[in-house]
């Protein structure tokens, strides 16, 4: 395999995302053997990066929007949860969805997360939303997408919310 730039490399994936925008991500990371948000850095407008440090309070303005949809997204699997993102607070290091003992939960580590990205695209042949949070080597976390309505289309309030989160944290993007 020849040696190519980072910058021919982005080059080659934005004509890859040009030629079919609503591809999956994760397989465009995998061709170029880079990281998933080398590739979401790629994507044409619609993406908002905010720092990592504001990992607990994206999280807990999302755990006022309602249902959503949570992803994690891995080589070996792609888990769903469709429901609300539970409330969460921190202790013993960790962040903890209070879940109730019913729908997700789980303990997260907040310091691990270095940035998220605000990402509208279309996918599937629908237009989607996503808050994606990545780790210090470039790969997600998770993702959480903007919930839909009976007739599959993007929940307004949540895209209100959306919109209110990147206008909120944009003066912490570095991008």
């Amino acid at each position: 395999m020849q040696n190519i730039s980072h910058s021919e490399t982005c080059d080659r994936i934005r004509q890859a995302i040009a030629e079919k925008p609503d591809g999956i991500l994760e397989a465009l990371a995998q061709q170029f053997g880079v990281s998933l948000q080398c590739v979401v850095e790629c994507l044409p407008g619609g993406v908002t990066r905010i720092d990592g440090s504001r990992f607990v309070e994206v999280l807990g303005d999302i755990a006022e929007w309602g249902d959503i949809t949570f992803i994690v997204h891995t080589p070996d699997a792609i888990v769903e949860f469709s429901g609300p993102l539970p409330r969460g607070r921190m202790g013993h290091g960790m962040y903890n969805l209070q879940g109730g003992g019913s729908g997700l939960s789980g303990h997260l580590r907040p310091e691990n997360c270095k940035a998220i990205f605000l990402v509208r695209r279309p996918f599937m042949g629908m237009e989607t939303m996503s808050v994606q949070f990545f780790n210090a080597h470039g790969e997600t976390i998770f993702k959480i997408y903007v919930g839909r309505d009976a007739q599959k289309k993007l929940k307004a309030d949540q895209v209100e919310r959306f919109d209110r989160l990147a206008t909120l944290f944009s003066e912490t993007a570095d991008a």
